[in-house]
């Protein structure tokens, strides 16, 4: 994941040091769609993505001595996301955004036991409401192709059926994204294909055992004593 937000660092840079030199340049034409369309200072829109979870997992030695078990994701399978815009123009450079969505996908666990090679698999749900608030920032345009890069934190609901498993989530989930997208504008609307990646702040592993009473089940969940969400989007956004 660090390599490819290298990569789209250097292509942002690389996007907005060419719309400086082109706009330098004699011959340089004027846009031809939607000249004005992010002066408006209110805009509404909507978006269709992928995504994709991961998660950064701490382990513990549980109460038995004789086994220790890690978990790990053995594959990531994309979900699905859908929501709407709200766009505020802040100066020429710079928007403000919300973006509530809901995001539709499950999470695979592999349970290992260190020593003995046994395994236990388990798939959750992974449904959540997130509202997002992102600070954009629009690089110069060239033609009907223009540049962002965009910042902000987020807060997730789970809205999830999952109950006695071998991992329960915390309901709720908050944390910092980053993303880079281009504006293409056609003749009745804006698409902007965007590229994100979030990174979440809280602990989500929920240590209440209280509903269960399985004992395989504990020992899984002790096994495990923090969780973070890591995540990377490809958005669609219709504007």
């Amino acid at each position: 994941m660090r390599n490819i937000i290298i990569r789209t660092f250097l292509i942002l840079v690389v996007l907005l040091g060419g719309t400086v030199s082109l706009k330098s340049q004699r011959g340089y034409k004027k846009p031809v769609n939607q000249p004005y369309a992010d002066q408006k200072l209110y805009h509404l829109g909507f978006l269709v993505g992928l995504e994709t979870q991961d998660m950064t997992i701490s382990h513990q030695q549980n109460g038995n001595q004789n086994e220790s078990w890690f978990t790990e994701i053995p594959s990531y399978v994309p979900g699905f996301s859908i929501g709407i815009i709200g766009d505020r123009y802040l100066s020429q450079y710079f928007n403000i955004r919300l973006s509530p969505s809901l995001h539709f996908g499950e999470r695979q666990f592999v349970f290992k036991e260190q020593y003995s090679g046994k395994e236990y698999s388990s798939t959750l749900k992974n449904h959540y409401l997130s509202i997002p608030l992102h600070l954009k920032f629009n690089g110069g345009r060239i033609q009907n192709a223009r540049p962002y890069f965009l910042a902000g934190a987020y807060a997730n609901m789970d809205i999830s059926p999952n109950k006695a498993e071998a991992l329960r989530f915390k309901k709720v989930d908050y944390g910092l994204e980053f993303g880079v997208g281009c504006n293409i504008y056609f003749p009745l609307f804006k698409l902007c294909p965007e590229l994100k990646f979030s990174f979440g702040l809280t602990d989500l592993i929920n240590k209440d055992n209280g509903d269960l009473n399985d004992s395989e089940m504990i020992k899984y969940r002790d096994a495990v004593s923090s969780a973070k969400t890591r995540a990377i989007s490809l958005v669609f956004n219709f504007e």
